[in-house]
């Protein structure tokens, strides 16, 4: 069996859930309820702590794998191998200062005061443009520092922005971009890699049908070569006679942005009655 250590409570925690029964594994009564869940059809148990407790954790072998955001595991520092980067609960981190502050550069923050609850990213950022600032490490609602009089600045997880605006603050430097990933202790066992490859497998099926469609549309047989150079498949799209003579059904997989992207140029090309349908699972 293999241990994975999530997030108690939160988007990530929902998010994680979500794609561990996405893979088809069940999960029951965990997170409020529970500090530990065993599968019933997979052989992972899986562990509801803090987000920052989860590195630790996997580093000291108490749990074999997380996930955790990435923007944590780089604050940790911890000896940890990431196995796969998940594609959800995506930010970033940035720094921000007041609204009405001027704004001309990097260079603006030598000498200045910053609050974080990432005082090791920021460091390491500062010191990598030659910026000597001090760092007030402070945990939970850094937004209100420069508000109190605590901070000049402060560098934090932003999503959309509104917090920052809420609180009369504008994001002008972003150091760094986070998701989700899944983190494995380096000491694993040959039987709990294999078992790690099993859900890799599942996880990347589920991702890569996410983001992509299963498209169906009627095509006259003289413009199927216009539209497959407009509609690639995964190899090369499916095509098959229907019974009116001269038109072909035309099925393929694609990425849903680009999908938007071409319509136009498949409806000129002649293509009709397009069905565009959800993709559970995609093994390549």
């Amino acid at each position: 069996m293999i241990t994975l250590a999530i997030q108690k409570s939160g988007r990530l925690s929902e998010k994680t859930l979500q794609l561990l029964k996405e893979c088809g594994i069940s999960i029951q009564n965990g997170g409020t309820s529970k500090l530990i869940s065993v599968s019933s059809n997979f052989p992972i148990q899986v562990l509801y702590l803090r987000d920052d407790d989860i590195p630790e954790c996997v580093a000291d072998a108490i749990a074999d794998i997380g996930i955790v955001g990435e923007n944590v595991y780089r604050e940790k520092r911890r000896p940890l191998e990431i196995v796969e980067k998940l594609g959800f609960a995506r930010c970033r981190l940035s720094l921000a200062i007041p609204k009405n502050m001027p704004y001309s550069g990097i260079r603006d923050f030598n000498g200045k005061s910053i609050a974080t609850s990432y005082p090791n990213i920021l460091a390491e950022f500062l010191e990598g443009n030659g910026i000597e600032a001090s760092i007030h490490e402070i945990s939970g609602s850094v937004e209100i520092a420069p508000g109190i009089g605590l901070a000049e600045a402060i560098f934090d997880i932003v999503s959309t922005g509104s917090t920052l605006i809420s609180n009369g603050l504008r994001e002008v430097e972003t150091v760094m971009r986070s998701e989700a990933v899944l983190l494995a202790n380096k000491e694993l066992n040959a039987e709990k890699r294999q078992l790690l490859q099993k859900l890799l497998f599942r996880m990347r099926a589920v991702n890569r049908a996410s983001n992509r469609k299963y498209i169906l549309m009627n095509v006259p047989d003289s413009a199927i070569a216009q539209v497959c150079e407009i509609l690639p498949g995964m190899k090369s799209p499916t095509i098959m006679p229907l019974a009116e003579a001269g038109w072909s059904s035309l099925h393929s997989v694609i990425e849903e942005d680009a999908f938007w992207e071409r319509i136009e140029n498949l409806q000129a090309a002649g293509a009709q009655g397009i069905l565009v349908l959800p993709i559970e699972k995609m093994i390549l």
